[in-house]
């Protein structure tokens, strides 16, 4: 498979060095050439199917040309060592719980299968080029992304991370998950906001000297390895559904959507076949994709400081992805390119009072606890889900991990699992870093 750049100025890869360099030449996104259709028959035995053979199938169809088929399989199945289940909250709408992961974020999936995927290819450079240079992966965070990264990489031979995070923007149980791990894992604390890191991300990817001085690589969903397998959620949530004796061709999913990894992953799996019926972005205050959705016209600002923290992006990296995937890789019109996105992609957008008031009334009415990211997604399903249709909404994360703000809002005394108190009794290590590029590329320098 041959990868091409969004911006379309830079050459083709192939997966390796899309892998490898994470953001293409020309500052563009990695896109596959061809986005193939899974056989009819998958889809008919789907719902027979286990989480990991569903997405075995899945990656063979991203991945096969480029990864040994036994390395693929056993990559795929040591990804996936939990389940993410389908629970009914109330008629017709239904949580996909993406938490059950290492660190009870969906990002554990995409994170895990792009170390183990790093690592595949870094041993295969390593036999051409008998040496052992440092691939450093830098990656910004704005909460879940951070430590899903962190703990997938952690102990990774040949793999040293650099999590940038916002200072002060990260619920505590967050930061404890990327802060206190050490050995190849460093965090490094901005004085900014989310933007401020990705911006440093990328310029750092372009600077020249800085990238012959050490191997750079980025773990967030602008690397092609780290969003692609989040498709397999949406394949297995509706196979559950199909078991359950729900038609398929009335799903709804609506995702909670910051910077449009997960969201754009379940897009890749519907152009694959996936029999889903429409798609919700639900966001915070952060609302420049639903201003797209309106008007047409996509305006990036600055970032909001929300309640659901980890969805606070005011410049989404992968909408550019939505736009190449939807233009047709430019061909179409932005008029014609926008009609095809909302035709399949509606929006919602929702202030802190209004997720405060959400999590409390389905609290009250279900007995279900969301945390702030997934009451954006089931309120947005709630209110836009039409007769006849059964809807799914993304809970992202365990409600644990926004203990302090879940039990503010709810009057409750959300248990600590136990692998979240682990992370809160290791010692806090980070680097304070400006927002200014110059310092960040003088620290990295001296690595």
């Amino acid at each position: 498979m041959k990868y091409y750049s969004t911006n379309g100025k830079a050459p083709q890869a192939n997966l390796e060095k899309a892998v490898v360099k994470g953001l293409a030449e020309d500052r563009g996104l990695y896109m596959p050439e061809e986005i193939y259709k899974l056989p009819k028959e998958f889809f008919d035995d789907m719902k027979d199917l286990s989480f990991q053979d569903i997405a075995y199938n899945v990656a063979s169809n991203f991945f096969g040309e480029d990864v040994d088929e036994d390395a693929l399989q056993d990559l795929v199945f040591d990804t996936l060592s939990f389940d993410c289940p389908v629970v009914k909250v109330e008629d017709n709408i239904y949580a996909l719980e993406l938490f059950h992961g290492p660190t009870l974020a969906f990002k554990d999936v995409g994170a895990r299968f792009m170390a183990r995927l790093l690592q595949y290819f870094i041993r295969g450079e390593r036999k051409e080029e008998k040496g052992e240079r440092t691939v450093n992966v830098l990656v910004a965070t704005s909460g879940d992304t951070g430590s899903a990264v962190a703990n997938g990489f952690l102990g990774v031979d040949g793999i040293h991370v650099y999590v940038l995070y916002p200072k002060g923007k990260v619920s505590p149980i967050q930061e404890c998950q990327f802060t206190t791990l050490g050995k190849n894992i460093t965090a490094i604390e901005v004085d900014g906001v989310f933007d401020d890191c990705q911006a440093l991300v990328k310029s750092a990817f372009m600077d020249e000297e800085l990238n012959r001085h050490m191997k750079l690589t980025s773990a967030n969903s602008i690397n092609v390895a780290r969003f692609l397998p989040q498709a397999f959620y949406y394949f297995n949530a509706v196979a559950r559904l199909a078991a359950l004796g729900h038609q398929t061709s009335d799903i709804v999913m609506c995702v909670p959507s910051g910077n449009f990894g997960n969201i754009c992953s379940a897009l890749f799996g519907h152009e694959m076949g996936l029999p889903i019926k429409r798609f919700i972005a639900a966001n915070n205050a952060n609302d420049v994709f639903y201003k797209y959705l309106q008007t047409g016209q996509y305006e990036p600002k600055a970032s909001i400081q929300t309640l659901a923290n980890a969805m606070d992006v005011g410049d989404p990296s992968n909408f550019a992805r939505i736009l190449n995937l939807y233009s047709k890789n430019n061909t179409l019109s932005p008029e014609e390119t926008h009609q095809a996105i909302t035709s399949l992609i509606s929006g919602a957008t929702y202030s802190d009072e209004q997720i405060a008031e959400t999590m409390r009334q389905c609290y009250a009415d279900t007995g279900y606890v969301l945390d702030p990211h997934g009451a954006c997604g089931y309120r947005a399903l709630k209110e836009g889900l039409k007769p006849g249709e059964v809807g799914v909404f993304c809970e992202t994360a365990h409600p644990a991990k926004f203990k302090e703000k879940v039990d503010a809002i709810l009057g409750t005394d959300i248990e600590i699992p136990e692998r979240l108190q682990a992370f809160m009794k290791g010692q806090k290590q980070s680097v304070a870093m400006s927002k200014d590029f110059s310092d960040f590329k003088a620290y990295l320098m001296q690595q």
